[in-house]
Order: C-alpha cells, then structure tokens, then sequence
C-alpha cells in the first residue's frame, strides 16, 4: 500500500523526468532557457527519490515499534500468570 510520501515520491520523480525531457529538447532546438528546465527537475527528482526513502524508513521503524509493543505485551502476560 503506498503513502503520502510514496505517492508524493513517485509522483516528483515523474515530474522530475518530465522536466528533464524537455530541458534536452529545448536545447536540441538551442532555445535560450533550457537550463531552468534542467535544474527544476533535477530538484524535483532528488525530492521525490527523498520521499521514496524516507516512505521506506517510516515502514521499517514502525515495523520494528509494532514488534517491540508486541514482546512487551507477552512478557506482561507471562508475569501476571
């Protein structure tokens, strides 16, 4: 299941691209402000890939916080029996 910072990653990276693309094809046609394009998308693609990763980490932490409630949970059953 994606997130908000998985969707939002993605999403930035396809706009990153996007960007890029036509930041190579304005200067194929040698049009004067291909440099703007290139430089947002490489901004925007750095971001959605931050996103990505910070998506990742947020699963595991909380991953390994759900197992850690879990072994308190048992333990506190265990010393009350």
């Amino acid at each position: 299941m994606l997130n908000k910072y998985m969707r939002r990653g993605i999403w930035l990276i396809l706009l990153g691209v996007a960007f890029i693309v036509l930041g190579y094809y304005l200067m194929q046609g040698d049009k004067f402000k291909y440099g703007w394009a290139m430089i947002i998308g490489t901004i925007a693609f750095g971001a959605g890939f931050l996103n990505i990763v910070y998506s990742l980490i947020r699963k595991l932490d909380r991953k390994a916080i759900l197992e850690e409630r879990a072994g308190e949970e048992e333990k506190t059953v265990e010393t009350e029996n």
